[in-house]
């Protein structure tokens, strides 16, 4: 898929009001590059697509602003704002910090973050160089079988 269609379908979901099945969600995430490394560096934005997953408007509640990847061994999965707008990482609610590896998930290699204190890991594949997808997986989020799908915007 073309970065221009890749980046037209993303907010087409962004845009959605009624719940988006699963399996369209998977598929188009069939369609994109996996992420690197690399390119998930820098401080980013989040925000969830919504599926009737459990974990839907979880982090909201939990007032998440997003992820920041300062290397690949420093990363801060649970990005919150406090009372007054300032982001802080949520490390009680993260259970610590994270990491980024390349890892296998469903067939092919991409970036995935790695909660230190969780069996939770992140998967990500590129929208385009300022968007990613992601699929929460773990023992702890998996919801019946289903995945938990998410996004970030890059600050």
């Amino acid at each position: 898929m073309s970065e221009t269609l890749a980046r037209k379908k993303f907010d087409e979901f962004r845009g959605r009001t009624e719940l988006i099945p699963d399996a369209e969600l998977d598929d188009y995430w069939a369609s994109l590059p996996p992420a690197t490394i690399e390119g998930m560096l820098g401080e980013w934005k989040g925000g969830e697509f919504v599926t009737g997953h459990r974990m839907n408007g979880q982090l909201e509640k939990w007032r998440w602003f997003g992820k920041t990847f300062n290397s690949a061994s420093d990363v801060q999965p649970l990005v919150c704002l406090d009372d007054d707008g300032n982001r802080f990482s949520n490390v009680k609610m993260g259970k610590g910090e994270a990491s980024l590896w390349l890892e296998e998930f469903r067939g092919e290699v991409t970036a995935t973050m790695v909660y230190d204190g969780q069996p939770v890991h992140d998967h990500f594949k590129q929208v385009d160089d300022d968007t990613v997808m992601g699929i929460m997986n773990g023992k702890s989020v998996v919801d019946n079988g289903r995945y938990f799908y998410f996004f970030l915007e890059r600050v």
